[in-house]
């Protein structure tokens, strides 16, 4: 509850907001309050809203922090580290495979401690694909180094993150954090919280930004970070470095004890719940720890002595406390929401169970429960049926199971799965109605194709029943490009709106083999599968006569955090096809900036302010970029000239199956994100190509030619046209950003004049 003025005088606790926000809100808002110097960040569900609220913030002026979109957490990580070694302070947000990308950088931040804090809101780690919370990321984080403080509630994401820095920077520490809070859970759910009104109180709390270290600011004191070492010297350094670590247990409580006197509010290194007289115990972290309270209430009404500890910091690991809290525990659960396979129980139950045994007076009986994986709820009755193990447990003496799963259950094998539509294959995706011939002359490929109406008899490659957002032009798209592929297909789909509406367990919408992996992998994952194939058939060890066309599905910002994956792929020129849907954004974590987004245009974070009017670079010319590595074929396309498209993919196999790698870049609508209408989604494509904002050519085997000129046939639109389609871009026809406009136009006008220049020399 707010204090009123007179208790704060006498309190000395600062003035403070009541209001309703979520974890990933409180988390933006203590990070603009200490206003950091640096942000390195990419979208990924569901830390994505820390970066959308900071520059939303960032476009009304509520901070000067400069946010950084990186091409993927590896980059995001790299800026972070690059910042913190001048000194600057740094801020992060990041989940699951997130975290996974960025581990090999995480040892090397705390290694050379450097100071910063990130915010891990908590996530299933895949495989298989999901986006909901448990813990197996922050498990991977356990042994990076890295102080963890772990916040059960949006309030304590809030006091956390403030206290995480002061934590950071202390000279006895110099460490970097972690605040790990759970995914949808804490992050999503709106919570009565308070904050500080005024952010002087907590930048005066957490101080001045340290100067008294070597960092990389001053060329006149020059400084060498991160030398390699000898075997002695890495001893040392580590010794150091563990020494600091457990320095920061006596500090997390010294910050955290100057912090009640200005909030109000106290945080110990483990919160107890009932545990002064309790026989019975169920030890969780975050979340899970809050549902268990309010059964604790109830079991004590029938006179049941239970009790939940759940710790405020987990790195270091709260040892002597637990042995304190456990002094007359007589049975123990450790619920986790993540596993150590192969370990008898997963990391923290191992952790807890070595404190105890370092105590020769404490008998507690100690069992373990995985719980709750990929966001799998935790209810009041859940937390029941972990206190009744326990107190049979406690009953017996003994666990007649120490370490299982708690929720998962058998199979039935008369419940198998049963395809609902019919696979297809072979004969019935061939028209014979495309042909495809080298011309002999030219060296270029002559192609025929029949009237579209000819090709609606071939059968789609995607079932309906897909979850797409109405007037999605993914499957348009890539539905029209399939046309013109003849026979059986492998398709890979990186992660995005394409594969995350197509494949939902138990269902899929592919009528035709396919595979996922990861946005920053899969152009590599398929040239091992097309390799493999290509070997095992040499072999003899598989019998297929026909040909396999392999196509990778890449889109929602893919070519970011995937660019080096394609670039290897195609420097290597394996057999297959990368095709990317740009719909110029981040669309299937929530429409976020990527680097295909156009100059100026509206994205969550890219937002439009008094401070910032869109997005403040060019768009990458990705096709130009495939193009420089000299494979067979490059084009682009969309759905608004379908003949031009279906002739490109009929080239597309042919280069694939006979040559090597090909790329093609198809503009597709999302008129939810690009605030569009539904119907104008064939007219907003056609404008973009006739303003030359997106040319339709092809780079066949290094010689380029523009196969619509809209010039030509006299068809050339201003820029303004198409953008007067979209609300994300209805800002830029205002006169106050008519210098951004203007140098939106001179671009694309730029890029239009020299791919003419290609057009009319094969030598460029």
């Amino acid at each position: 509850m707010a204090l009123l003025e007179r208790d704060l005088k006498e309190t000395g606790v600062a003035e403070q907001v009541t209001t309703f926000e979520s974890g990933n809100e409180m988390a933006a808002m203590a990070a603009a309050q200490i206003n950091y110097h640096i942000m390195g960040y990419f979208p990924i569900t569901p830390s994505t809203e820390v970066a959308q609220f900071l520059d939303q913030m960032k476009a009304r002026g509520e901070h000067d922090i400069q946010l950084i979109a990186a091409d993927g957490e590896h980059g995001s990580a790299g800026i972070c580290y690059g910042a913190a070694v001048t000194g600057a302070r740094v801020f992060n947000a990041t989940s699951a495979n997130g975290l996974m990308y960025m581990l090999e950088q995480l040892p090397v931040q705390s290694g050379t401690r450097f100071p910063m804090v990130m915010n891990l809101v908590t996530r299933s780690i895949s495989g298989p694909l999901d986006i909901r919370g448990d813990h197996s990321d922050l498990y991977f984080a356990l042994n990076a180094g890295w102080v963890i403080l772990t916040a059960r509630t949006p309030q304590a994401v809030y006091d956390m993150n403030i206290m995480a820095l002061k934590i950071s920077e202390h000279s006895k520490v110099r460490l970097p954090v972690i605040v790990a809070y759970d995914g949808f859970f804490t992050s999503h759910q709106k919570r009565k919280v308070q904050y500080f009104k005024d952010r002087k109180v907590v930048q005066d709390f957490v101080g001045e930004c340290p100067t008294d270290y070597k960092f990389a600011r001053d060329p006149k004191k020059p400084v060498t970070i991160g030398a390699h070492m000898n075997g002695e010297d890495l001893l040392n350094n580590h010794f150091q470095q563990s020494e600091a670590m457990y320095a920061a247990h006596d500090v997390f409580q010294e910050i955290a004890d100057e912090y009640e006197k200005i909030s109000g509010r106290k945080y110990e290194v483990l919160d107890l719940y009932k545990m002064e007289d309790a026989e019975v115990a169920l030890f969780l972290l975050n979340s899970a720890a809050e549902t268990a309270k309010d059964v604790v209430d109830q079991l004590r009404e029938k006179g049941i002595k239970a009790g939940v500890i759940s710790p405020n910091i987990l790195r270091p690991f709260p040892a002597k406390e637990i042995q304190k809290a456990l002094k007359n525990v007589k049975a123990l659960l450790v619920g986790e929401r993540a596993d150590s396979y192969g370990g008898h129980g997963p990391n923290i139950t191992h952790e807890v169970k070595s404190a105890l045994q370092e105590d020769p007076y404490n008998s507690t009986v100690v069992l373990s429960r995985v719980f709750g994986l990929g966001g799998k709820d935790f209810y009041p009755q859940d937390a029941h049926v972990f206190f009744q193990m326990a107190i049979e447990t406690m009953e017996k003496g003994y666990a007649e199971k120490p370490f299982d799963y708690y929720g998962h259950t058998p199979g039935n094998p008369e419940n198998v799965l049963k395809p609902v539509i019919e696979p297809m294959h072979g004969d019935v995706y061939k028209s014979g109605l495309i042909s495809v011939t080298p011309d002999e002359a030219t060296g270029k490929l002559k192609v025929r194709i029949p009237p579209l109406r000819a090709l609606t008899s071939k059968p789609k490659r995607l079932a309906s029943g897909h979850g797409a957002c109405p007037g999605c032009g993914i499957f348009a798209g890539l539905e029209l490009f399939f046309k013109g592929i003849e026979g059986d297909i492998v398709v890979l789909f990186q992660t995005g709106c394409a594969y995350v509406v197509t494949t939902a367990y138990p269902y899929t919408s592919h009528k035709q083999t396919m595979i996922h992996n990861l946005f920053q992998n899969g152009a590599a994952t398929l040239s091992g599968t097309a390799e493999a194939f290509f070997e095992l058939k040499r072999r003899g060890e598989i019998n297929v006569s026909d040909d396999v066309t392999f196509v990778m599905i890449t889109g929602d910002g893919g070519m970011d955090i995937g660019m080096g994956s394609a670039i290897g792929t195609a420097l290597r020129n394996h057999k297959l096809i990368i095709l990317e849907y740009d719909n110029e954004g981040y669309m299937n974590t929530g429409s976020q900036m990527s680097y295909s987004t156009p100059l100026g245009h509206m994205t969550s974070t890219t937002n439009v302010g008094c401070s910032q009017a869109g997005k403040a670079f060019h768009h990458k010319d990705t096709a130009q970029i495939m193009a420089s590595t000299n494979i067979p074929y490059v084009f682009t396309g969309t759905e608004a000239f379908p003949q031009d498209l279906i002739k490109k993919a009929a080239k597309a196999q042919w280069y694939a199956q006979n040559m090597g790698t090909v790329y093609g870049k198809i503009l597709i609508t999302c008129p939810l994100n690009w605030k569009s209408e539904d119907r104008f989604g064939t007219t907003i494509m056609e404008a973009a190509v006739n303003s030359c904002f997106f040319p339709l050519y092809e780079v066949e085997q290094g010689h380029t030619t523009i196969t619509y000129d809209p010039e030509a046939k006299n068809k050339r639109i201003p820029l303004t046209e198409w953008l007067s389609y979209m609300g994300k871009t209805k800002h830029l026809l205002k006169p106050e950003n008519k210098h951004l406009l203007q140098g939106f136009e001179e671009e694309v006008e730029r890029r239009w004049q020299r791919l003419k220049a290609k057009h009319e020399n094969p030598y460029l």
